[in-house]
């Protein structure tokens, strides 16, 4: 049986790579938030707090918040656009059939910044080029 998707599971390969592609700009999008609440968690000495005693937005001491932990609800968001974003390459990555450490390199994207936005243009095409290769062209009448 040769390496490569199936004409059947065309369909379903469409439909993930559409959910990748939103994920990895909200993966992304999350990923840089990160960097920024790391920068005031670790560099400046807070978390980013809405809504607390020291006004609308503020950098607080984590100890010291008394209302929304936005720093806690980036960390979270990331999480769970990240595992989406995982999901979405594994569900490629299984029924395309490509190479282990393309899968690899594509999970990266989660984790290094501006990255996801990079694949958000190049997985797609790759894609597209492997379905090309399947799907019967059509002939003009």
């Amino acid at each position: 049986m040769p390496l490569g998707p199936r004409p059947s599971d065309v369909p379903r390969i469409r439909k993930t790579l559409t959910v990748y592609k939103v994920s990895s700009y909200i993966t992304g999008f999350f990923l840089i938030a990160l960097v920024v609440m790391m920068v005031t968690r670790y560099g400046l000495g807070g978390d980013i707090e809405l809504g607390g005693q020291d006004g609308f937005l503020a950098l607080t001491p984590q100890a010291d918040i008394t209302g929304v932990n936005v720093s806690t609800i980036i960390l979270i968001m990331h999480g769970w656009f990240y595992v989406l974003y995982l999901a979405c390459d594994f569900v490629l990555w299984r029924l395309l059939r490509f190479s282990f450490g393309r899968f690899l390199l594509i999970a990266l994207g989660g984790v290094i910044p501006f990255l996801s936005f990079y694949f958000e243009r190049t997985v797609p095409s790759f894609v597209e080029a492997r379905l090309a290769q399947i799907e019967p062209k059509e002939v003009p009448a």
